[in-house]
């Protein structure tokens, strides 16, 4: 599902108008956005929550050359999914059992 996916299912379960809920669905990217920008973690319940990571400086190598390069330090988002998400993933009993 891509966002014009998302916008559409917006649009079927919620009768609002194609350019509404565009609307919502930007809005709410921005805020998400947003509020990981300042440091804030945004929960969400029963589907999971974002937070924002900090990735220290490290040495890494050029994969074509070999030569040692500085990477520097950064910011990522981290998504850890809540339980009802993680159930409706794996359901009980339908995984791939090898043995």
């Amino acid at each position: 599902m891509n966002q014009a996916d998302l916008i559409d299912a917006v649009t079927s379960a919620s009768g609002l108008t194609k350019g509404d809920a565009t609307r919502v669905v930007h809005e709410l990217f921005q805020k998400i956005t947003t509020a990981l920008s300042q440091g804030e973690e945004v929960r969400i319940v029963g589907f999971g929550s974002f937070a924002v990571t900090e990735r220290a400086a490290r040495e890494g190598r050029n994969p074509r050359t070999g030569e040692v390069v500085q990477i520097p330090a950064s910011k990522a988002a981290k998504f850890k999914p809540a339980k009802p998400l993680r159930d409706a993933l794996n359901p009980a009993g339908g995984g791939s059992e090898e043995g």
